[in-house]
């Protein structure tokens, strides 16, 4: 049954409208603590979350992009490294204030799978999301996931060491 968001999904668990939902954070740790269970914890490739720009901006704008990338790299760093910050960063986006939700949510947001330390875009996670569309769409079915990403902004400062290195800083 297609529900909507995950607040949306969790809200049908709570009035029994299903019985099971799919959940991400934080609302998986607001159903826990409300007395549910996790019953499977899956992890599918998909490219839920990208910065897009045109190829034209990029050829014409590489110094802007090469700072943004790596103001993104830098961002994540601090997320997975300073506790503190990152649960005000939960905080501010996800709106709960609980502690325990904050904790957990956290816990679930910071490991390498979920978020890497490098930023690439995921292939496999753009290919599942155009196998659905090729059924109907023939651009869909024609293309590739490497037509849509531009990988050299972070293969640069991922070559360069530049990642490893905010890692191994103390």
């Amino acid at each position: 049954m297609q529900i909507g968001t995950g607040p949306d999904r969790l809200s049908a668990l709570q009035t029994g409208k299903v019985q099971a939902a799919m959940l991400g954070a934080p609302d998986i740790s607001i159903a826990e603590k409300k007395g549910f269970y996790i019953l499977e914890s899956a992890s599918l490739p998909y490219q839920t979350v990208g910065v897009a720009t045109t190829r034209r901006f990029i050829r014409e704008h590489p110094g802007i992009v090469r700072s943004y990338i790596k103001s993104q790299i830098e961002a994540v760093h601090r997320i997975k490294t300073d506790r503190e910050m990152g649960k005000k960063v939960l905080v501010k986006y996800l709106g709960s204030q609980d502690k325990d939700i904050l904790e957990r949510a956290y816990d679930r947001t910071i490991p390498d799978d979920k978020l890497p330390p490098k930023q690439y875009p995921t292939l496999e996670g753009i290919k599942n999301i155009l196998e659905p569309l090729a059924q109907t769409d023939a651009k869909a079915k024609a293309a590739k996931p490497e037509d849509f990403v531009d990988m050299s902004f972070i293969k640069e400062l991922d070559q360069s060491g530049y990642i490893d290195s905010l890692y191994k800083k103390k």
